[in-house]
């Protein structure tokens, strides 16, 4: 049994957004075959973020069937186009109703797979004013949420996040923070695409930072253990 994860997969099979246009040419087809080549029933696959471009729940229900009908159980966090996330009762209420019984959200919470605490948070953007200095403030307390959760549990933690926490020249400091007091040795994010690759670390403090995004590794679901 395994651990995978993959980042935004920018689904759009239940809206009009063709990732084509940015070169990801026969993108779904090439996540469904590597993910098949790959992934075992019974490994676990990790999406952070940026699962689907619907806007609404209803709009995603193709999206999630496609991902129910790959193999392994999936854990997602919430990505910034991720507008179809309500709340989390509302998204268990909608699996339930049409059978996506192989995804779980990792949301103030850390769920165990493999003897690892799989925890994180959004993260959010760097610089920016007091509204992003408020959303920052809610996304450190769901990754200490989160974080805190996995402790609880025993077994090391793996952190998700959508955004990095440091990238270039720039870092939030606040997550660097929280990641350090909970001897936090990786974190595993998405979010960046195309030239952007060009200023993605592999480390900052000590903590290894690995960008996932499905452009990023060739649509092929990356093994961490």
């Amino acid at each position: 049994m395994s651990i995978f994860a993959i980042s935004d997969l920018h689904l759009s099979l239940g809206t009009d957004k063709p990732m084509e246009v940015f070169g990801w040419d026969n993108y779904v087809e090439r996540i469904e075959a590597n993910w098949k080549r790959l992934v075992k029933s019974d490994d676990t696959v990790v999406i952070p973020g940026d699962i689907s471009w619907a806007l609404k729940l209803e709009e995603a229900l193709e999206d999630f069937k496609f991902i129910e009908s790959l193999p392994g159980n999936k854990l997602i966090l919430k990505g910034n186009h991720d507008l179809w996330w309500s709340t989390a009762k509302k998204v268990y209420e909608f699996f339930e109703k049409n059978s996506i019984n192989s995804v779980e959200l990792v949301f103030n919470r850390a769920v165990v797979a493999e003897n690892r605490a799989i925890c994180g948070s959004r993260g959010w953007l760097f610089g920016g004013g007091d509204d992003d200095k408020k959303i920052i403030a809610r996304e450190c307390g769901r990754l200490e949420r989160s974080l805190t959760a996995a402790k609880e549990t025993g077994y090391k933690p793996l952190v998700f996040m959508h955004y990095p926490p440091a990238y270039g020249d720039d870092v939030i400091p606040e997550f660097i923070d929280i990641l350090k007091r909970f001897d936090v040795e990786a974190v595993y994010y998405g979010h960046i695409h195309g030239q952007g690759f060009n200023n993605a670390i592999p480390e900052f403090d000590g903590i290894k930072l690995k960008l996932l995004s499905a452009d990023c590794i060739n649509f092929v679901p990356f093994l961490i253990k």
